[in-house]
């Protein structure tokens, strides 16, 4: 399923009421129903998976997408960042959906991201889809960031890194009540590291429950922070599909 979520929010919206306010290994961050984490105390806007230009990618392989990925994807980041003005953007990799998308992007898009990135520090983690970083555009391309005890990458490690955030998976929770089911990309977080959901609205989604997810974390303690329409839904793993 892939996550079609539109942006109708905007920076006036009720930021606490939307939100969930959580903290990684002590420092506290802020789940938004957008898809991106906030960390209030060092005013860093962190996002993962947006895998723009991916409708481009398939269609160089003569697959057809509908084209309005990009598009889409980077009108909710303006809105993400329109909300919280972030000093800092931490992009988690495979921003790209190929090694090629940055360097072939539509210059219209192009300047989209330009817009966003002036005036704050934008920094590109390399992810599996786009390990040679983002081409001709503004910011830094890093394989991993170290910063006010968190670790930023891509693919979570296998290790139990306290600090880590990252993206790759696409975590996804599924919440059942009597006979309906609603699936949600999530932020999957046990307290100590947290893995983000995909931004980009095309991308599809890995179930909490899978054992390449739920191994990281502490089960007793891990909770899905499900992306809902205008807010965040809070359910520990135990509490899945009920």
């Amino acid at each position: 399923m892939h996550r079609l979520y539109h942006a109708s929010r905007t920076a006036a919206d009720a930021y606490p009421a939307l939100s969930e306010r959580i903290a990684i290994n002590g420092v506290a961050a802020v789940c938004d129903p957008l898809g991106g984490l906030h960390l209030p105390d060092h005013d860093v806007l962190v996002v993962s998976d947006l895998h723009l230009e991916k409708g481009s990618a398939f269609a160089r392989r003569g697959m057809m997408l509908p084209p309005y990925d990009t598009l889409s994807t980077l009108k909710i980041l303006q809105a993400i960042i329109a909300r919280h003005n972030p000093k800092t953007v931490i992009s988690l990799g495979d921003n790209f959906h190929d090694r090629v998308g940055s360097a072939l992007m539509p210059e219209m898009f192009r300047q989209m991201i330009v817009d966003m990135a002036r005036g704050r520090e934008w920094i590109w983690i390399n992810g599996n889809h786009d390990p040679d970083g983002a081409a001709t555009l503004p910011g830094t391309s890093l394989d991993e960031l170290r910063l006010n005890g968190l670790t930023f990458r891509h693919e979570p490690s296998l290790e139990a890194i306290p600090g880590e955030i990252a993206g790759h998976l696409h975590p996804a929770a599924i919440v059942r009540r009597r006979e309906k089911s609603v699936r949600r990309a999530c932020f999957a977080t046990d307290g100590t590291r947290l893995v983000m959901p995909a931004f980009g609205v095309t991308t599809g989604g890995m179930d909490l429950a899978h054992p390449n997810i739920c191994r990281l974390f502490d089960q007793s303690r891990l909770t899905a922070h499900m992306l809902g329409r205008d807010r965040i839904y809070s359910v520990r793993f135990a509490n899945l599909r009920g």
